[in-house]
């Protein structure tokens, strides 16, 4: 089977986006799971309660968040009530949030969806390596297939998940940083790995951020807003290939969908 995996969206170009190409892009491509990281959704910081229905009827079948996960107040009954979308687990155990979830895709495959925090650079939160142990406990063990977001912002940090974990999950994903890395691979284990899938949103600009605004900032030291910038939108992520009755592995490349690849498929549909 084929998982999708994108990488952080951000604001409404990259959901736009995402709505516009993703069920004809995961059928051409024959996609079995999409799982998206919406920590940035709604206006760069933070998914409300509308997004989050808009990426469903986009075919996202789960979603996973990072640290801007409670920056819209209104998102906490989804996070309570929903069973696709994730806190991260090493978060307190009162905060909001289910550790983890399991999604079918059409023809029955059972995925357990989790995500950690990173703490190099990060804000404080529990030993993720900890955290994830206690999940991968709670999980049934007929649920093979176990997809990791690590949500952190050093490699090393990311790495050292990955070697943690393999052999354990089917794959390792990393997110926060915003720019793709060039090291998927497959591990010893055979567990499927990436240090950072990239940035789902405009792609001229600084990390989904208005170019001449950041440069403002970091020049005069002026307060001014981060606005989402708006050109060159590309998806960023993974496909990720999976023996099923294992749950390893077999292959992991990276994909970048464009604005162009969207309009291809409008076309494909309208014939």
């Amino acid at each position: 089977m084929r998982i999708l995996f994108l990488g952080d969206i951000v604001g409404k170009p990259g959901v736009d986006l995402v709505c516009e190409t993703i069920p004809a892009w995961r059928r051409e491509s024959s996609i079995d799971i999409v799982i998206a990281n919406a920590e940035n959704a709604d206006k760069g910081s933070g998914i409300s309660p509308s997004i989050y229905k808009r990426l469903c009827k986009a075919e996202i079948d789960c979603i996973t968040l990072g640290d801007h996960i409670y920056r819209k107040k209104d998102i906490i009954d989804t996070l309570v009530t929903r069973d696709n979308i994730v806190k991260p687990c090493n978060y307190p155990a009162d905060a909001p949030g289910k550790n983890w979830v399991v999604v079918k895709s059409a023809t029955g495959r059972k995925v357990a969806v989790f995500s950690a925090m990173g703490r190099v650079f990060m804000k404080p939160v529990d030993c993720p390596f900890t955290a994830v142990e206690r999940t991968l406990a709670e999980i049934p063990e007929d649920v093979k297939i176990r997809f990791c977001d690590f949500h952190a912002e050093a490699t090393s940090d990311k790495q050292l998940m990955g070697r943690f974990l393999d052999g354990k999950v089917t794959a390792v994903c990393g997110t926060h940083t915003h720019v793709t890395t060039a090291d998927e691979q497959l591990l010893p284990g055979g567990t499927a790995y990436i240090s950072d899938v990239g940035m789902s949103g405009p792609h001229e600009s600084i990390l989904g951020r208005r170019i001449d605004r950041v440069m403002e900032a970091t020049l005069t030291f002026r307060p001014i807003p981060f606005d989402v910038a708006k050109e060159n939108v590309q998806l960023s992520g993974v496909v990720i290939e999976v023996e099923p009755k294992t749950g390893r592995s077999s292959g992991i490349r990276r994909i970048k969908i464009t604005e162009a690849d969207a309009d291809r498929l409008a076309d494909g549909m309208d014939e």
